[in-house]
């Protein structure tokens, strides 16, 4: 679109930024608690929460706690809250088979959201990193994260998380073909309604630290994630991978992580239209945190600002751990 403009001085293009009234007629995007997914750690214990050192104002929660700030969430607004689990050291194995047990955390956990806040949707996460001795999504066979043996494993996690209430799947492991797999088995189990929402460009980026902290998967992990996770150098394989994951059955796409990759948003979205998300992730969380424990950074202003970034770049919707602080300012 290539606009009209007269020649000054018939055109002002400052007109319509002259007052708060008038800018808020003319903005073409807004950001709104319905935008937002809180990312949650979910730990052993009862009663118990433990701040996540390098993710200032982020903790680790039981179940029962966990169920508490799901509550606390939906009051506020917020339509849906992810979880991700603190596995115990001695549940973590080779063979990951903590990834499907019914009573692992994180089904746990999602039972106990149903409860307290039934409204909530709950997303969960399909990867094995959390319950791998290795440290890796996927198993790890003389060095190789091998695919397809992994993708059998996913599907049966998937199907235990389905069956303890989860609303969304959210694959992030970034397997070949777990899409098509996980879809088929949900639709033969009669989880017709499950969605999925795939972080179908997932690159292998550095800004990933802290989470690996919050999950306890830094100190198991060997070598890196490159054979999986995407180059961040490409842009034209995340158009490829959205699309094969569309075609295999998912609902909605994500990219990840957030700010760095605007970019791939923005196409992703003017190329399929369909829902798109971002995840603003520990790295982006931690960096604009400490800028603003500095006084480096307004930090209100500025997790505002970079949220709305999303929005304009084509995003439905964002993960994101500022969600209850954004909530609060956003019903201000």
């Amino acid at each position: 679109m290539k606009p009209t403009v007269a020649p000054f001085p018939s055109s002002r293009l400052r007109r319509t930024r002259q007052s708060s009234a008038i800018r808020a007629l003319v903005r073409s995007n807004s950001l709104s608690v319905d935008d937002l997914i809180w990312p949650v750690f979910v730990r052993d214990g009862k009663d118990t929460e433990e701040p996540v050192p390098s993710m200032p104002g982020v903790m680790r929660r039981s179940v029962d706690l966990i169920a508490k700030a799901a509550r606390e969430a939906a009051d506020l607004g917020i339509p849906a809250i992810c979880l991700f689990p603190y596995t115990d050291t001695s549940l973590k194995t080779e063979d990951c088979a903590e990834a499907w047990n019914p009573d692992n955390l994180c089904n746990r956990a999602i039972r106990a959201i149903k409860d307290a806040a039934p409204e909530i949707a709950v997303m969960t996460d399909v990867a094995l990193d959390p319950y791998n001795i290795n440290g890796h999504d996927g198993y790890v066979v003389d060095g190789e994260i091998v695919n397809d043996a992994t993708v059998e494993a996913l599907v049966k996690m998937a199907l235990t998380q389905a069956e303890s209430g989860a609303d969304i799947i959210g694959p992030s492991d970034m397997m070949d073909g777990r899409i098509g797999a996980i879809r088929k088995a949900l639709e033969q189990d009669g989880h017709h309604n499950v969605m999925i929402l795939s972080y179908a460009a997932k690159y292998a980026s550095s800004f990933y630290g802290p989470f690996r902290d919050a999950v306890g998967a830094s100190g198991a992990l060997s070598g890196d994630k490159n054979t999986y996770q995407m180059d961040p150098g490409n842009s034209d394989e995340a158009m490829r991978l959205i699309e094969r994951d569309l075609a295999e059955g998912a609902d909605m796409v994500m990219v990840k992580p957030g700010m760095p990759y605007l970019d791939i948003c923005r196409r992703a979205k003017e190329t399929f239209g369909v829902p798109t998300f971002a995840y603003q992730v520990s790295g982006e969380y931690a960096m604009l945190q400490a800028a603003a424990q500095n006084g480096w950074l307004d930090g209100e202003k500025v997790m505002l600002e970079s949220l709305l970034g999303f929005k304009r770049a084509g995003c439905d919707g964002i993960l994101t751990y500022f969600a209850p602080e954004a909530a609060r300012l956003l019903a201000a």
